[in-house]
């Protein structure tokens, strides 16, 4: 499991897979949620606005992602 750490209260679901390295920029959002099966505490999710909060858990590729509060 990857920690991901962010400085706010939360962060979309489209700025996560920039962060986490999975695409390159956050244009490519929507067409990457389109194309691939995206998990958000076990909950299939295409939204690349769903906000993410500490301790939510993102599962792409077969990897799993746990967002943190960056201390």
């Amino acid at each position: 499991m990857t920690e991901i750490k962010i400085k706010t209260e939360y962060i979309t679901l489209g700025q996560f897979l920039k962060l986490a390295g999975i695409i390159d920029y956050g244009g490519l959002a929507k067409t990457y949620l389109l194309q691939n099966d995206v998990f958000v505490n076990n909950q299939l999710e295409n939204r690349r606005g769903r906000k993410l909060y500490k301790d939510y858990q993102i599962k792409v590729e077969d990897k799993i992602f746990l967002i943190k509060n960056e201390d």
